[in-house]
C-alpha cells in the first residue's frame, strides 16, 4: 500500500500554525496586523526595511519545497544551476504520465529513478552548487533575507548566507539504500550531518493530487542543532525574538516600529 499525506484538513491546519507563527513574528517585530507578505516567494512576512523572512514553526519537519514539472522547467533559477533543474525534470519523468498507469507497475519507475537520482547526488557533492542549490530552494535565490525559526516559544532570526554557508559546507550528500527485501535504494538524495538525516529530497507519488512532484522537506531539530552549533554568536532583539551572526547586524541595528 502507497503510504499516504496529510489529508486536506491536516493541511490547512499546518497552514494555519504556520500563518499565526508569522503574524506573531511580525507583531513582535512592530508590523501591524496588515503585514506584508508573499508566500508564493517564500517572503512570509516583509519587515520594516523591506527585508523578507522565511518563518518557520513545524514541530517535527519543514517542507522547503513540492515542486512539479512546470516549476522546474520555467524557473531560471533552477535552470541555472548546472543542469540540477534539467535532473529533477528528469526525475519526474521516469514516472508514467498518470497515476494509475503508475500503479499498475510501481517497480519499473523506481528502477528508472535510480539514474538521475544518483546523478543529482553526484552533482551535489560540488560545495558551490550544493550551496547554491539550498540558496534557491529555502530562500528563492537570495531573495528572501532570513531564516526565522519559532523554537523553544522565541523566534531564531539566522541571516541567508549563515545558513547557507554553515549547512552547505557541512553536509554530506547520499542516495537512500534499504536493506529490506521488495524494496529499492537510490529513491532519494539524502543531506546528512554527523551520519544523520537532515534533509531529504525525493518523488511524492503517493495520491493522484502530488503525482509526479518533488518534495525537498528538512527535519526542524536537526537543523536547528547544526545551526545553534556553528552560528555561535546571539543577541536578543526583543522578548520573544533573538539575533544570531551577521543577522545581529543586518536586522539588529533596525528600530522597533513601536
Amino acid at each position: 500500500m502507497i503510504k499516504r499525506g496529510l489529508s486536506s484538513d491536516d493541511a490547512r491546519k499546518v497552514r494555519k500554525v504556520g500563518h499565526d507563527a508569522a503574524k506573531k513574528f511580525a507583531m513582535l517585530i512592530g508590523m501591524g496586523e496588515d503585514y506584508q507578505n508573499d508566500k508564493k516567494a517564500k517572503k512570509d512576512v516583509i519587515d520594516c526595511s523591506g527585508d523578507a523572512h522565511s518563518v518557520k514553526s513545524g514541530k517535527k519537519k519543514w517542507q522547503i519545497f513540492l515542486y512539479g514539472r512546470n516549476r522546474f522547467i520555467r524557473d531560471d533559477g533552477f535552470q541555472a544551476l548546472n543542469g540540477i533543474g534539467t535532473l529533477l525534470v528528469h526525475c519526474i519523468d521516469v514516472f508514467p504520465s498518470s497515476f494509475d498507469e503508475y500503479r499498475k507497475n510501481t517497480d519499473e519507475a523506481k528502477e528508472r529513478l535510480k539514474t538521475p537520482m544518483r546523478e543529482l547526488k553526484d552533482r551535489l557533492q560540488r560545495k558551490a552548487l550544493l550551496r547554491a542549490f539550498l540558496e534557491k530552494s529555502i530562500f528563492n535565490g537570495g531573495e528572501v533575507d532570513y531564516l526565522t525559526v519559532l523554537d523553544k516559544k522565541v523566534y531564531n532570526v539566522f541571516y541567508c548566507k549563515d545558513v547557507v554557508s554553515f549547512l552547505g559546507n557541512n553536509f554530506t550528500v547520499e542516495n537512500s539504500q534499504v536493506k529490506a527485501g521488495g524494496q529499492y535504494s537510490e529513491q532519494k538524495v539524502l543531506f546528512k550531518f554527523k551520519e544523520k538525516n537532515v534533509g531529504e529530497l525525493e518523488m511524492r507519488n503517493d495520491s493522484v493530487k502530488h503525482y509526479q512532484e518533488v518534495r525537498f522537506n528538512m527535519i526542524k531539530d536537526r537543523v536547528m542543532d547544526m545551526l545553534y552549533q556553528f552560528i555561535k554568536d546571539k543577541n536578543k532583539y526583543d522578548e520573544g525574538v533573538w539575533l544570531y551572526g551577521k543577522a545581529i547586524r543586518k536586522f539588529g541595528n533596525k528600530p522597533l516600529m513601536k
